[in-house]
């Protein structure tokens, strides 16, 4: 970036130039519309020529304005810009959102508004030019979108260089004159907007360039294209939309949870955030010391359950957000060891990450660079830790954020890989300057060992601050009972003792209040006195009595059955799949209302928040795990997952059926599936995704004797032979084909285990090596598992056999299948080309391949889910290999060249010009060297890697009757997909004649199929 500076003169001085964003100094910069031949550009101010032209005297008057506003540096467009430099003129638009987002000034020169011009009239006050300002062509330009709402100051001067107001002082005029929202003109993040909202506000604007009117958009959707002027309007939108979809389709994958909606929900459950009781933390020298001291970068709040933690740090995020005024980026995350989705660390790091980028969508370049490669198994594979926190890194060094705040709630319910995440926040605390962390968390031991590695941290106990917290426990409380006062109509006595009765025994807690509070919502407001007594004080011995009276309560069974399934269940469910796992509620999926009481009868313990069921806060889950578990679980909690997996396979074998969805066409693809408002499914989703592992957690205890549903005749035995096949049908509509691969792997094992002499076994068996064949063609597919599963199994299979009926009697496969499973386990499919090598990890968990492609895959070698793709090579890839310790990877291609990957987040360390090819490699046990066709070949000191190459996007081709798809996957019939083929059933040659095709396979087999295509073919 090149910037002018200011003389003492009025004058200015010739561009400078700042080679990176951290050496730029504060600047100003201007506005204004071009006037034909008068502007003065680069190469006049380098040629000292210009002078003469009106467009001079706009850069004077920056200049003195500038230093008026005590900057010494400004930048103008015209004249800061090389534009007979391509690549530069490129970057410069590319970067002008941020350019004018940076300056400390906006200066708006509108050459059509005059203030010379007197009032509108004698009997009005209002100046002539707060209407011409409305008229101004300035406000009709396509580029004055960005370079008003991109700064924070935004300055308008009339053409005699008066000042006319700024963005806040005419928000109404601009308004009236833009139409873009107050909110917008106000600061608010672009991304809050939708894509349709920021389009329409460039439909009435003009460009002199019609490219430019695309172009002028990059910045306010926070995107980056080449520019190809010459190419269209047309043209440019397209492209403009494709990246637009890529940068949204990013987005919803990095998504697992939105911790701004999070802590809206908290808030609502908690009765809303008071002042009163998180105000004090603000005052606090602790947090004043993190906040002020540079080197205080990180701050632990600590304390016990129910001490309000999780409300102080809503409070603090409300603080922060209000005092950094867009001078520093805020992101934050709610751990819940109850819910799935927010209970990792690479939970954590995608609700941080997602934030952050959605206020600063520019950040997403850090994101896309793999995610485009690998897609949304970027953020849910084995290797997800390590990608996610080399992008956090990236993120964190990014020039363009100057300040970063960090807040994690609950890191004590972080019940996957905390000391992973933990060291993560000790080492950025430690080695960067502008990000500060705060976390709370319960008072752990693993937790302030982990932490005392961290030099800058600030430690604020509750229990140390036991007067400020008493104090907001009280304003909590009286805020709770006069609300109770008013809606349950208590007399003034009342009110008073039951301000008392809290007041004494509240132990400093909020839980205990809010619960107590609640309870007493619940009954009738007569003896309010009396009915106080049988809250006793202290959380445990307030759930141990609600256990007592849930014990004494005619539904005491239904409700411990209920508690005992939410305490065992691996996610927390649905009220609609309750209704599946509990007798009582047995077909009542749409009387949510009888689920919903069954909650609530179960004391305070749970709560249902958005049709789902939670433990009311972790302590109570605690508590029943620990304190009453012969109470929930007096048979132990084996035979509750014992009773999950029963009620699952019950629920599942009486509805489930094929074609769940009516999609009708047999090759319907799953990400064009939509749910059913009336979803037959919603009931189900946890049975089908969890049956077998709770099945397993019952049958592998050794306290289990009657095993029967494991053999012949059994539950297990008769749904495989009479629903197998539909519930690969849910499977695939519930989007988790890979984890009913593991799940049947782990079904073998146990039946091997526990009944290896039952018929079972060789149902499982087989119904395994069915899903792992076929799971590419109904992961993509669902009702394939109906057509290619069925078509293309082997004769003797036994679900071939089972379910025979299910196959389409409209196509016929005239070739012999074989009659066994053949030796191969499973085929991984997504190289476009032959496979050229192989290589397992020494651990045996993942398998790389290279490909003529260009591409070398990293596969899970037990559910077959490709992990991630590696790209670079410019040549074929003719060998692959892992390291000892399975940490990296090793690449040859016939580019004469070897490629050292990082096997966990896919980076390439290193590039080696060989200067042949190689066709085999493999790492020495050191892992210093590369045993190859040469000898061997150092790799301890790392080259500078090739560029990337670009592939041209592949035209769809249209098709019309039989026909192959382009990449010989499926067969179609006009444009809808018909059949899967399996890897060796697909072409290497194809002839077609009306309604028959004809193959000739890459293993030297021919084969036939013949279509009859009719409307029944649609299901």
């Amino acid at each position: 970036m090149r910037l002018l500076t200011c003389k003492n003169t009025g004058d200015f001085g010739l561009p400078e130039a700042f080679a990176s964003d951290e050496t730029i100094p504060p600047y100003a910069i201007l506005s204004h519309m071009w006037e034909a031949g008068q502007e003065v550009t680069f190469k006049d101010l380098m040629d000292g020529t210009g002078n003469g032209k009106t467009g001079y005297n706009k850069i004077q008057f920056c200049a003195q304005q500038a230093e008026r506003d005590g900057l010494q540096y400004f930048w103008v467009d015209t004249c800061c810009i090389d534009k007979s430099n391509g690549i530069e003129l490129q970057g410069a638009i590319n970067s002008m959102f941020r350019y004018y987002q940076n300056a400390e000034k906006c200066y708006v020169y509108l050459l059509d508004v005059s203030a010379t011009k007197g009032n509108v009239s004698r009997e009005t006050s209002v100046s002539a030019w707060e209407l011409d300002i409305r008229q101004s062509k300035w406000f009709r330009r396509g580029w004055t979108l960005q370079e008003l709402l991109a700064p924070l100051s935004v300055e308008f001067f009339s053409r005699e260089w008066e000042k006319l107001g700024d963005k806040k002082s005419l928000r109404q005029q601009i308004h009236d004159a833009t139409g873009i929202p107050n909110t917008a003109l106000e600061g608010v993040p672009l991304s809050q907007f939708s894509d349709k909202q920021r389009f329409s506000w460039i439909q009435c604007r003009e460009t002199t360039v019609e490219e430019d009117k695309a172009y002028s958009l990059l910045g306010i959707f926070d995107i980056e294209m080449p520019l190809r002027y010459g190419e269209g309007s047309a043209s440019a939108f397209k492209r403009l939309d494709e990246e637009i979809s890529k940068l949204n389709t990013c987005l919803q994958d990095l998504r697992s949870t939105d911790p701004y909606d999070d802590k809206k929900r908290i808030e609502n459950t908690k009765g809303g955030l008071l002042i009163e009781s998180y105000h004090w933390i603000i005052k606090n020298p602790d947090f004043q010391r993190w906040r002020s001291d540079p080197q205080s970068r990180l701050l632990w709040i600590k304390g016990d359950p129910g001490k309000g933690k999780t409300m102080l740090l809503c409070g603090i995020i409300n603080e922060l957000s209000k005092s950094m005024a867009g001078t520093a980026h805020l992101s934050y995350f709610f751990c819940q060891a109850t819910d799935s989705r927010i209970n990792s660390a690479t939970a954590v790091l995608r609700g941080l990450l997602f934030l952050l980028v959605n206020h600063q969508p520019s950040l997403v370049s850090h994101i896309r660079k793999k995610h485009d490669q690998t897609g949304k198994a970027l953020f849910e594979d084995a290797n997800a830790w390590i990608a996610l926190s080399g992008m956090f890194t990236d993120i964190m060094q990014d020039p363009s954020l100057k300040s970063i705040y960090l807040i994690i709630d609950a890191l004590d319910e972080c019940v996957t890989d905390l000391p992973k995440l933990l060291d993560f926040i000790v080492q950025t605390s430690s080695t960067s300057s502008r990000v500060k962390w705060i976390i709370s968390s319960r008072n752990w031991h693993d937790i302030e060992e982990r932490l005392g590695r961290a030099g800058n941290k600030v430690r604020l106990s509750l229990e140390l601050n036991a007067e400020s917290v008493s104090a907001a426990v009280r304003s909590y409380i009286r805020h709770k009972v006069s609300r109770l006062a008013q809606d349950k109509k208590y007399s003034e006595q009342t009110e008073h003792a039951v301000l008392d009765y809290l007041h004494t025994n509240a132990n400093d807690t909020f839980l205990w209040a809010a619960l107590v509070c609640q309870n007493l919502d619940k009954m009738s407001r007569f003896n309010t006195v009396t009915k106080l007594k049988a809250f006793p004080p202290g959380l445990n011995s307030l759930y141990e009595q609600m256990i007592q009276r849930i014990n004494k309560s005619d539904d005491a069974d239904l409700c411990k059955r209920a508690l005992a399934i939410v305490a065992v269940v691996y996610r927390p469910i649905t009220l609609q799949e309750l209704t599946s796992l509990v007798e009582e509620l047995d077909g009542m999926a749409e009387d949510l209302e009888s689920a919903r009481e069954v909650i609530s009868l179960c004391g305070s313990l749970l709560t249902v928040r958005d049709g789902i069921i939670y433990f009311v806060h972790q302590s109570a889950k605690d508590f029943l795990l620990k304190k009453a578990f012969h109470v929930i679980f007096p048979s132990g909690s084996e035979l509750v997952h014992y009773a999950v997996f029963s009620r699952s396979l019950l629920a599942m074998s009486n509805k489930l059926r094929r074609d769940m969805y009516s999609l009708s066409a047999i090759g319907y693809p799953i990400n064009k599936v939509k749910p059913p408002d009336l979803d037959p499914l919603a009931a189900l989703y946890y049975s089908c995704i969890y049956w077998i592992d709770h099945l397993y957690d019952w049958a592998s205890s050794f306290s289990t004797h009657d095993q029967s549903a494991l053999w012949s005749g059994g539950t297990v035995d008769i749904f495989l032979r009479k629903k197998y096949v539909y519930w690969l049908e849910a499977l695939s509509l519930c989007k988790s084909m890979s984890r009913g691969v593991v799940s049947m792997a782990k079904l073998e094992a146990l039946i091997n285990e526990r009944a290896p002499a039952s018929s079972t076994i060789e149902v499982v068996r087989d119904a395994r090596r069915f899903i792992m064949y076929h799971k590419s063609a109904v992961e993509s597919s669902p009702l394939q598992v109906y057509a290619s599963a069925l078509l293309f199994s082997p004769t003797c299979s036994v679900i071939r056999a089972l379910f025979k009926e299910e196959e389409p009697k409209e196509i016929v496969i005239k070739t012999r299948m074989q009659d066994r499973w053949s030796n191969c386990l499973q085929t991984f499919e997504g190289h476009s080309s032959a496979v050229c090598s192989v290589a397992f990890s020494h651990d045996s968990t993942r398998l790389a391949s290279a490909s003529y492609d260009r591409t070398v895959k990293v596969w899970d070698a037990h559910s077959g889910e490709c992990l991630s793709t590696l790209e670079g090579h410019s040549s074929a890839v003719r060998s692959v290999a892992f390291s000892y310790d399975s940490t990296r990877l090793a690449s040859a291609s016939d580019g004469r060249t070897v490629k050292v990957w990082d096997a966990r987040s896919g980076e390439c360390l290193s590039t080696l010009e060989v200067g042949t090819v190689l066709s085999s490699i493999s790492f020495d046990t050191s892992d210093s060297y590369l045993q190859s066709d040469i000898g061997a070949i150092d790799i301890r000191v790392p080259s500078s890697s090739r560029p990337l190459s670009v592939k041209p996007e592949p035209q769809r081709p249209h098709y019309h009757g039989l026909a192959l798809s382009a990449d010989k996957v499926w067969i179609k019939y006009g444009s809808d997909n018909l059949l899967w083929l399996p890897s060796e059933y697909r072409s290497f040659c194809s002839a077609v004649s009306v309604n028959t095709i004809a193959i000739g396979a890459g293993n030297g087999k021919v084969w036939i199929c013949e279509v009859q295509h009719s409307s029944s073919l649609r299901n």
